[in-house]
């Protein structure tokens, strides 16, 4: 996920313009930038509506929902697959900078193995603002991100080509589980298999030895690390003329968008919940995207996948205000991530003292998988919801211009840990 990129892993780099023995500060991909901000935006959408929404159910449960809810929960679908194909395209620049497999590998796996850290500890803090560690530890995107990357760790060492391929078998190949689930489940029951089992593809609540901590896994590594691995592959797009480049990009994300609607259309393949009529029109619709995020289907790649290719390009000469404003947000996104979640909650907080006069029990229990109801007739609408995040979003342009200009200014080696 390039939630972790430095300047460097989006930089590029022309050989032979170093000075003073230190690469040179090359022109970022600024569509990159672009496009990670936007979903960073979408995604601090997401969390104020999971911590401040009233609609206590997934809202993409067409029996309940309401239009507006589903959309804004589709729309943030969007978030984890860009975050995690452009990580792929990320380390593939970045390797080209470092200019060796074995410098690029070691980075991976040292930058994965501080994600899990970070996930297991800072991250979780900002999801249940409490400390019990010894019963509940979360595994969400970082940590998922975090372990692709040290798995990518061995696979740097291959050609390009190659671990493309990988990871278009995973993306394509992995709903062949789908038929086998059930059969596979019941030979995993207990003990170590079911626990790897869950981790890498069922999720869920994994118990961590006797009377250990619970591991809830909301993010699996399969078929993630197949997204990271085709991002990867992408890396040498963006070093193909401008011209060259969004052509490709553009028939690339039409080719992902067609085929999406094909094998949707067909419902014979690809996710394991199909579309179908339903009490409108316009449900119907959202029944057709209404694809399977956990773990993320084929056609839920699909979906996300092409249209964030496809808009690249378009977003190569992106100027103006909200532009600069997105891409300020794309060069700092590991900042921005380690602040949004506890900014979000601290305002669901201040939120629940004005209405209740103290702190439920709900904000700080083991979010956001293993945390009981809150108290009925609590949150907001999605007016409360928008307004919310377009705050959350403020507030954190100051912190993230301040790093951004840091980094613009200094070279040190940690600040590549932000």
């Amino acid at each position: 996920m390039t939630i972790v990129a430095s300047h460097d892993i989006t930089s590029r780099y022309t050989p032979g313009s170093t000075t003073h023995h230190e690469a040179p500060r090359a022109a970022r991909v600024r569509s990159l930038d672009v496009v990670r901000g936007a979903v960073m935006v979408l995604m601090a959408l997401d969390h104020v509506r999971w911590f401040v929404s009233d609609a206590r159910f997934d809202p993409t449960d067409l029996t309940k929902t309401t239009v507006a809810l589903f959309l804004t929960r589709w729309v943030t679908h969007f978030c984890a697959p860009a975050f995690v194909f452009l990580a792929g395209t990320g380390a593939y620049l970045h390797g080209e900078r470092l200019g060796g497999r074995a410098e690029l590998s070691r980075f991976l796996a040292t930058r994965g193995a501080w994600l899990v850290l970070i996930e297991m500890t800072v991250v979780r803090l900002g999801w249940t603002f409490n400390v019990d560690y010894a019963h509940y530890l979360f595994g969400g995107v970082i940590w998922m991100i975090g372990w692709c990357m040290i798995v990518m760790a061995a696979l740097a060492w291959l050609p390009p080509a190659a671990v493309g391929c990988f990871g278009v078998a995973m993306i394509a190949g992995h709903n062949l589980l789908d038929g086998v689930l059930p059969d596979l489940a019941p030979a995993a029951q207990g003990g170590d298999w079911r626990r790897l089992w869950q981790i890498l593809y069922l999720g869920g609540p994994v118990r961590l030895g006797d009377g250990g901590p619970v591991l809830a896994v909301l993010f699996v590594v399969v078929p993630w690390v197949g997204v990271m691995a085709a991002g990867y592959a992408f890396g040498p797009v963006m070093r193909m003329s401008p011209e060259r480049r969004r052509r490709l990009c553009l028939w690339l994300g039409a080719g992902l968008v067609a085929a999406f609607v094909a094998l949707r259309a067909a419902n014979l393949y690809g996710d394991p919940r199909p579309w179908g009529p339903q009490r409108s029109p316009a449900f119907t619709a959202l029944s057709f995207v209404n694809t399977t995020k956990y773990p993320a289907s084929l056609l839920f790649l699909l979906m996300t996948l092409g249209p964030t290719v496809a808009i690249l390009p378009l977003l190569e000469r992106a100027r103006g205000r909200a532009a600069r404003a997105l891409a300020l947000f794309g060069r700092v996104p590991f900042l921005y991530y380690v602040l949004h979640l506890p900014l979000i909650h601290g305002v669901a907080v201040l939120l629940a003292l004005t209405r209740y006069g103290t702190v439920i029990p709900w904000l700080t229990a083991n979010q956001p998988m293993l945390a009981p109801e809150p108290p009925a007739g609590y949150g907001y609408g999605l007016a409360v919801v928008y307004a919310v995040t377009l705050i959350v979003v403020a507030i954190l342009y100051v912190p993230c211009r301040w790093l951004a200009g840091v980094k613009e200014r200094r070279r040190d080696r940690w600040l590549s840990f932000l």
